[in-house]
């Protein structure tokens, strides 16, 4: 049987308490109960309370799922990044999570963690919530599949694509550029980035809305405030901090293509980024406080 606690206060599941989702779920504390599910539930940040189960394999979601859940935060990665992986954490995962669920009112709101990697454009031009998604990879097409299943659930649901996550925890690229590992030529593709405080804070935000009784739409990009092309981001780095001369085998660029994602809607909600372009949130590693 589910978990049969009853409380006033709002009812939150952050599916997938990893990195990103634990990150979530320590904001939300303050809002009301907020479970967090994992495989390893001891790894859940204070005041969450974990549930072991792993969303891949639906008998051990039959008992880990509670009842009367107001929110629900789908936050999965994939555990192998070829197409079954993506296929298990978006679409699967999801799917057995929904089926668990306890027969109760529609939730409040379903929020799904997805990515900008869905759009495959690679001309500079802007991207938004109505702009085509024709993903290349079988990764966006994973990553889709899984959106319209949230959006299917006959639940309210929103979608939430993030950008390139980056900050304390994310160090890669910064490591790249001061160790030599990244040369990008000039003029290199547009890239897009949001610092991991702020995709945290953008998800409780939305939470908070919902919540509250506010309208949400169906969908955001949660990007920062300045698309930038790579170059311009690595020289700048440069300029900040001692890196290393560019190795002659340094990688070039991503595979996103080169597209400007708009966070116009994202903004019109009320949510305020603390760190609304790269200088801010790479500062910020570089000196820390």
């Amino acid at each position: 049987m589910a978990m049969t606690e009853h409380t006033t206060s709002p009812r939150i599941l952050v599916a997938g308490c990893g990195k990103l989702g634990g990150a979530i779920a320590s904001l939300l504390t303050d809002a009301g109960t907020v479970f967090g599910l994992r495989r390893n539930p001891d790894r859940v940040p204070p005041g969450v309370q974990g549930l072991g189960a792993d969303l891949t394999q639906p008998e051990t979601l039959a008992t880990a799922v509670p009842d009367n859940l107001d929110i629900v935060i789908y936050c999965l990665t994939p555990a192998a990044y070829d197409e079954q992986g993506y296929r298990d954490a978006y679409v699967t995962g999801l799917t057995n999570l929904l089926a668990a669920l306890p027969q109760q009112r529609p939730l409040q709101r379903l929020i799904f963690i997805s990515s900008t990697s869905v759009y495959a454009q690679d001309d500079d031009s802007w991207v938004d919530e109505d702009s085509p998604t024709t993903p290349r990879r079988f990764s966006g097409e994973q990553i889709l599949a899984g959106e319209r299943t949230a959006l299917d659930s006959g639940h309210p649901a929103t979608v939430v694509r993030f950008s390139g996550i980056y900050g304390p925890s994310r160090r890669r690229f910064l490591e790249e550029v001061i160790e030599g590992r990244m040369d990008p030529q000039s003029p290199a593709p547009f890239s897009n980035r949001i610092h991991e405080d702020d995709a945290a804070a953008a998800i409780a935000h939305l939470v908070q809305r919902a919540l509250q009784g506010q309208a949400l739409d169906d969908l955001y990009v949660a990007s920062d405030c300045e698309p930038a092309r790579l170059d311009e981001v690595v020289q700048w780095v440069r300029q900040q901090t001692d890196c290393a001369s560019p190795q002659a085998n340094a990688r070039k660029g991503g595979r996103a293509g080169s597209k400007r994602c708009s966070n116009r809607r994202l903004l019109a909600t009320g949510f305020q980024f603390r760190f609304p372009d790269f200088r801010a949130g790479y500062q910020a590693m570089i000196d820390p406080a």
